[in-house]
């Protein structure tokens, strides 16, 4: 995630500390530190909403990464290859980059099921995206971003996030499926969503898209204004978020961008397939137990000037 207020800085950077200082009294192996950073520091899920197929290409048991091959569900569709963390899986030096640039690591914890559902969406709506400038914010590993990419025949897709360790993972995902995006220029960014140094960006994207975002109160009112900041002030744009309303999470963000200007609309039923799923899972589908509407099903909102 992104930078916060200052109290939160401190609450934030007391907790990591707090955690390094409790792996190092008790002097865990290796695996009960990655799990103690990760329980802590973020929650995830393993579950997903299963749109996009994926399978392992290599062993995560040799290596801290993992390349995962989506096959995307269209005809004549490229495979996208994306390199990532291995679920659970936490080193000393994420706390450090956490405190240093006063971020959250939850970009490097897995691949969020909001994601996967943005990334079918884009999929889906392919159209929208033709010959548009697109940015992705907060995006972890970048899935959507490349698929916007290797699909929808857009003119340019940026694909950032604040954490520079995840961003760097997004630069080598771009370069290992640059044959997939055809004349879309590609390339990865670190933005803040405070950040002031970017007058270059002004104004610029005709659509900015996003997932799970909004879960953290203190970073909502960055956000909102990083979404003023980018959107076209001349031509017809919009921001594209995918959020479950997590308790009043999602309303408070919502209040943030009213208070900027903006415009925004909320459409729970969106696809005709992912709701199937969300239906399954609201039935009891054993694929995801813990399934609750609230925290996992993402709703669609849609934010313009």
């Amino acid at each position: 995630m992104e930078t916060g207020t200052t109290g939160t800085s401190v609450k934030a950077s007391s907790l990591r500390w707090k955690i390094l200082r409790q792996a190092i009294l008790r002097k865990p192996n290796a695996d009960e530190q990655s799990e103690i950073g990760v329980k802590r520091i973020t929650r995830k899920t393993k579950q997903g909403f299963n749109l996009i197929p994926c399978h392992l290409v290599d062993d995560p048991s040799h290596s801290s990464d993992v390349t995962v091959c989506y096959t995307l569900p269209i005809d004549s569709a490229p495979k996208l290859y994306l390199t990532q963390r291995v679920v659970d899986h936490a080193e000393l030096s994420d706390f450090e980059i956490c405190n240093k640039y006063n971020i959250d690591n939850t970009g490097l914890v897995c691949q969020w099921p909001s994601e996967e559902v943005l990334a079918y969406f884009c999929l889906s709506h392919a159209d929208m995206f033709r010959s548009k400038r697109v940015i992705e914010v907060g995006s972890g590993y970048g899935l959507a971003g490349l698929v916007i990419a290797a699909v929808t025949e857009a003119s340019e897709v940026v694909i950032s996030d604040g954490n520079p360790q995840v961003v760097d993972y997004i630069q080598h995902n771009i370069d290992a499926n640059s044959k997939a995006f055809g004349g879309t220029r590609v390339k990865s960014m670190m933005l803040h969503w405070n950040q002031n140094e970017i007058s270059n960006i002004s104004s610029t994207f005709d659509l900015i898209v996003a997932s799970d975002c909004t879960f953290f109160k203190e970073f909502h009112n960055g956000l909102a204004q990083i979404v003023k900041f980018l959107l076209g002030k001349v031509q017809p744009s919009e921001a594209i978020f995918f959020s479950p309303k997590r308790g009043d999470s999602l309303d408070k963000f919502l209040e943030k961008i009213e208070e900027n200007d903006l415009r925004f609309s909320i459409t729970e039923n969106y696809d005709a397939e992912i709701w199937k799923h969300h239906t399954e899972f609201m039935n009891g589908a054993a694929s995801w137990p813990s399934y609750q509407k609230d925290h996992c099903y993402p709703l669609l909102i849609r934010i313009s000037v």
